[in-house]
């Protein structure tokens, strides 16, 4: 495996800082960062790891240990370009900025430097599909919030070396993360092909009247979704049988939201302006004390399954 020492985070937003954080808990790495416009990275991930001081996951000491390994430039001449032994690049969701950055990192940095992509639905062989050294590209998917969900998506490009990949994955556990590999460039990688296939079925039965939004969050909270975290659906197909699953496939199937287009209510409350917290309405209204409490609930909750704090 290719030895990695030296780790460029390129995109110093909410993202960029987690996952360097995360790969700072590894005191074999140093980190740099890149943005083009001025970033106090340190405020930044004190802002994100608050919670985790608060629970006392990290002390003071080990988070100060984390940030004395980050160095963060707006200089893409920088040594911290040039000597990257991995890049993960966090910009914003955009083909050309995403293409136009690998381009400009491909021309300082080695030959052999791994180059990652943390998109989250942008295909990585047509991101690197201009590159010279396109083996050495992958897709690594971080789930949000980065410093909290375990697992990363490794997604494998119509190019990438098996070699590549493999050192991507072991990295990612030298930090803690569960890496996953995706063997198929396609869209929505793993994790989110099962996700839009719940969030089409459950936009559905709000669309055609069979429960309302809150109902249909409850029944997933109170149900299926407190055994997911420890027993997902294969396992979970095997354990009541292959069997018993295709006699319920067989009937239930059929009936099932199979539309290949999004929900003629999604667009209905997007050309409205009802787009969620953002707004304050969305499938159910949101006051601004609702909208900061679920997103403090959900780190909470991530926390303490995670750290049993």
């Amino acid at each position: 495996m290719k030895e990695i020492k030296n780790i460029l985070i390129c995109g110093a937003g909410m993202m960029g800082k987690n996952i360097g954080y995360v790969f700072a808990s590894n005191p074999s790495f140093q980190v740099g960062m890149y943005d083009l416009y001025p970033t106090d990275v340190e405020a930044g991930i004190r802002t994100n790891t608050r919670q985790l001081l608060d629970k006392g996951v990290i002390t003071e000491q080990e988070l100060s240990d984390r940030l004395s390994r980050i160095s963060f430039t707006n200089d893409i001449d920088s040594d911290l370009v040039k000597n990257a032994d991995l890049v993960i690049e966090a910009v914003f969701e955009d083909m050309k900025i995403k293409r136009e950055t690998f381009a400009k990192l491909e021309a300082r940095c080695r030959p052999d430097t791994i180059f990652c992509t943390n998109s989250s639905v942008m295909s990585p062989s047509e991101i690197s599909a201009e590159l010279k050294h396109r083996e050495r590209f992958v897709g690594t998917h971080f789930w949000n919030p980065g410093h909290l969900i375990p697992l990363v998506e490794v997604v494998k490009s119509d190019a990438s070396s098996d070699e590549v990949a493999q050192t991507v994955m072991e990295v990612l556990r030298s930090v803690g993360k569960k890496p996953v590999l995706c063997k198929k460039d396609v869209p929505g990688f793993i994790a989110n092909r099962m996700q839009h296939a719940l969030w089409r079925e459950a936009i559905s039965i709000v669309e055609n009247g069979i429960a309302d939004a809150a109902t249909v969050d409850e029944a997933v909270r109170y149900s299926f979704g407190l055994r997911l975290p420890q027993l997902g659906p294969m396992e979970n197909a095997d354990m009541v049988g292959t069997d018993l699953t295709y006699n319920i496939h067989d009937y239930i199937l059929r009936d099932l939201e199979d539309s290949h287009e999004p929900s003629p209510l999604l667009k209905q409350l997007r050309d409205a302006g009802k787009i969620g917290f953002k707004t304050g309405e969305g499938f159910q209204k949101w006051t601004p004390e609702q909208v900061a409490q679920s997103n403090a609930e959900l780190n909470e909750y991530l926390i303490r399954m995670l750290y049993g704090k």
